[in-house]
C-alpha cells in the first residue's frame, strides 16, 4: 500500500549500507543552446556548517534517508553537533502511533509532515495495554499487570533504559502515568499515581504520588492521602511543573459533579505537601483526556448527554485558565458521525499544536490543528479492522533524535 513505508529501511544505520553517489545538479546551456557544460554538483560547494543547518529542517524522516545519499553526508547526520543543533530549530510536528492489535505492541507511527504512516517497532513494551507517557522526544512504558515494569524510550533511535521499580503498593487499582522532559538539559522527571480501595470501604481510597527525578535516579514518595467519595483514575499529566490528575466520584454524584481536576505541584517533594485544589469539570464527562501543549493544560472529552450521561453527543476541546475551563473547540457533527455514538471508547493525546483523536473500535485518526482551529482526517491507516472486536489505541509523541533515556 502506498501509504505505508517501512521505517527499518529509514532507520539502518550500517557503515556497510550502499550510498547514492549521483546528487541533484544542475547544468548550464550556451547561448546557441546547444552546448551542456558540465554539470556541478549542490553537494560540493556547500560547506558543512551550511549543510548542516539545512538538513536539519529537515522532517525526521527525510533526515533518516539524507544519511543514506552518501558517506559525508551519513556522516554528518550522525555527528554529535548536528545532533546538538536539531534541538535548536523549530520543534517536529508530532507523530502517533496507533497500536492495530489489543493484544501485541505492534502498530504505525503517522508523521503528519508528508501524511505518512510508518510500520515501528517499538522497544521494550509488550503490550498495547501498558501504560503509556511521552515529552518531547522520550515515551514512558509501565506494565499494566504488576506496575513494576517501567522503561523509558527514544522510539526513534531506538535507545532505552529501564527505571527502578515504583514504590508505593504493590497491587493498586488504579495508576495514572506521567513525564516531563527538559528541552534544555534533557533530564525527565516521571510520576506515578496510585489509588486503591480500602479494604471494605468502597468509598474511601488510598492515594499515593511518586516521582522519579533522572539526575538522582530516586523514586520519592511525595504524597499520600486516603480520599474520601472520590478516587484516582489513569489520567494523568505533568505541565510547568504541575502533576494534574483527574479524580472520579465513588457514587452519589450528579453527572456534572462526577470528576474533578486535582493539581499537586512537583517542586514540593515533601510528604506532608497537601493536594493544592480541585477543580470542576467543565460539562458531564463520559471520558476525560488530559494532555500538554506548549506548557498549557488542555483537555480532550466526551460530552454526555443529559437523558443518558454515560452516552456521548459529542466531543470537546478545553484549556485550562486559571480555575476555569475555556472552550476552545467542539468536534463538527459530521466528524462526529465518522466515530459513531459510543461511550467511553476513544484515545486521545496530543503534542505542541496538535491534537489526535481516536475511536477503539477503528483505525480512523482525527487531527485537530490548534493553531488554525482545524479539524482533518488523517490519511488512511494501512491496517483494517479483521475481526469485530479488534481494539485500537494509541498515542502521540514528538519525534527526535538528540533525546536519549
Amino acid at each position: 500500500m502506498e501509504e505505508e513505508t517501512s521505517w527499518i529501511s529509514h532507520c539502518d544505520d550500517d557503515d556497510g549500507g550502499k550510498y547514492i553517489d549521483d546528487f541533484d545538479s544542475f547544468s548550464e546551456l550556451s547561448d546557441d543552446g546547444n552546448q551542456v557544460y558540465p554539470s556541478l554538483s549542490v553537494d560540493l560547494i556547500l560547506p558543512d556548517d551550511l549543510l548542516e543547518r539545512i538538513l536539519a529542517y529537515l522532517p525526521i524522516a527525510s533526515i533518516f534517508r539524507a544519511s543514506s545519499v552518501c558517506k559525508r553526508w551519513h556522516e554528518i547526520v550522525s555527528s554529535t553537533r548536528f545532533l546538538w543543533s536539531l534541538s535548536h530549530v523549530l520543534s517536529q510536528k508530532p507523530w502517533y502511533f496507533m497500536f492495530t492489535s489489543s493484544d501485541d505492541p505492534c502498530g504505525y507511527a503517522y508523521d503528519p509532515i508528508p501524511k505518512k504512516w510508518y510500520n515501528i517497532d517499538l522497544p521494550c513494551i509488550q503490550t498495547s495495554n501498558w501504560f503509556i507517557s511521552s515529552s518531547y522526544g522520550l515515551v514512558s512504558f509501565m506494565d499494566n499487570d504488576t506496575r513494576s515494569e517501567l522503561f523509558i524510550c527514544n522510539p526513534i533511535t531506538r535507545q532505552w533504559r529501564r527505571l527502578s521499580e515504583p514504590p508505593g503498593l504493590k497491587a493498586c487499582d488504579y495508576s495514572a502515568l506521567a513525564m516531563s522532559v527538559c528541552r534544555v538539559s534533557h533530564g525527565y522527571t516521571v510520576s506515578v499515581v496510585k489509588s486503591k480501595q480500602v479494604p471494605g470501604d468502597f468509598f474511601r481510597w488510598d492515594l499515593s504520588i511518586h516521582v522519579y527525578d533522572s539526575e538522582t535516579t530516586i523514586w520519592m514518595t511525595s504524597f499520600t492521602e486516603v480520599l474520601t467519595g472520590w478516587r484516582a483514575g489513569n489520567e494523568s499529566v505533568i505541565c510547568n511543573g504541575v502533576l494534574y490528575f483527574l479524580i472520579y466520584s465513588t457514587g452519589g454524584m450528579v453527572p456534572e459533579d462526577r470528576h474533578g481536576l486535582v493539581t499537586f505541584d512537583l517542586s514540593s517533594r515533601s510528604s506532608n505537601s497537601l493536594l493544592i485544589r480541585k477543580i470542576p469539570v467543565p460539562c458531564p464527562l463520559t471520558c476525560g483526556r488530559l494532555m500538554n501543549l506548549n506548557e498549557r493544560l488542555y483537555m480532550v472529552g466526551g460530552i454526555g448527554k443529559q437523558d443518558r450521561p454515560d452516552i456521548i453527543k459529542g466531543i470537546g476541546v478545553w484549556m485550562l485558565n486559571g480555575r476555569e475551563w475555556q472552550e476552545v473547540a467542539k468536534m463538527p457533527q459530521k466528524l462526529f458521525q465518522g466515530f459513531g455514538e459510543f461511550d467511553d471508547v476513544f484515545a486521545s493525546s496530543g503534542t505542541d499544536d496538535l491534537i489526535y483523536i481516536q475511536s477503539y473500535g477503528g483505525p480512523s485518526l482525527l487531527v485537530f490543528d490548534l493553531n488554525q482551529k482545524q479539524w482533518r482526517w488523517s490519511q488512511k491507516c494501512p491496517v483494517s479492522k479483521r475481526f469485530p472486536l479488534q481494539l485500537f489505541k494509541g498515542f502521540s509523541f514528538e519525534p527526535r533524535l538528540e533525546i536519549a533515556p
